[in-house]
């Protein structure tokens, strides 16, 4: 697998049980500690691939600090629980939790949940990008009809051929539309 994951439990049997398990897997790096704040405290330090974090710990429970490493690093994280209830189950979802996985741990339950929880990760990401991708289209597109609006007022001419002036413009000087239409918004606003 070659990746590099953290582990967080205030139990070091439970550790040293997820240790072996993940080492058998594959993973290249595990890293361990023992409470929620050393486990931001980690994470931000070192860029783990994935985490797993214990619900229930001291300094801070595993689900806050899911939430602060999610504020910086865009990793899956799963929790590691006893038990869990409708209230945990719902802020684990708030944050962001890519699985729950409960004690005691079976290593036939870890690899599936492992491998779903990069893949769903991985498509929430590509998701990102897909949306930031479209709002750039659409703010994209806005600047060229404001800028194609100026054309067929100022030069008096159908939105066709506002649109294809635009088109031989950006051709002509080896430039993008929106780059074109930025130029006539900033002329028009220098006017």
């Amino acid at each position: 697998m070659g990746r590099t994951i953290l582990i967080c439990d205030d139990e070091p049997i439970v550790r040293m049980n997820l240790k072996a398990m993940l080492a058998e897997l594959g993973f290249e790096e595990i890293l361990e500690c023992g409470d929620g704040k050393r486990a931001v405290e980690t994470a931000l330090a070192s860029f783990p691939d994935m985490a797993i974090l214990d619900v229930s710990m001291p300094e801070m429970d595993g689900i806050t600090a899911a939430g602060e490493i999610k504020k910086k690093l865009k990793i899956p994280i799963m929790l590691l629980t006893n038990a869990f209830d409708g209230k945990t189950a719902k802020r684990a979802a708030e944050c962001g939790i890519a699985a729950f996985l409960t004690k005691p741990l079976r290593k036939q339950d870890l690899l599936p949940a492992i491998e779903m929880a990069l893949s769903h990760a991985e498509e929430v990401e590509n998701l990102k990008e897909q949306i930031d991708d479209l709002r750039e289209t659409i703010d994209n597109r806005k600047i060229i009809e404001k800028a194609k609006g100026i054309l067929m007022e100022k030069n008096r001419m159908n939105e066709a051929d506002a649109y294809r002036a635009m088109q031989k413009l950006a051709m002509d000087k080896r430039k993008s539309l929106r780059q074109v239409a930025d130029i006539i918004l900033k002329e028009e606003s220098v006017r």
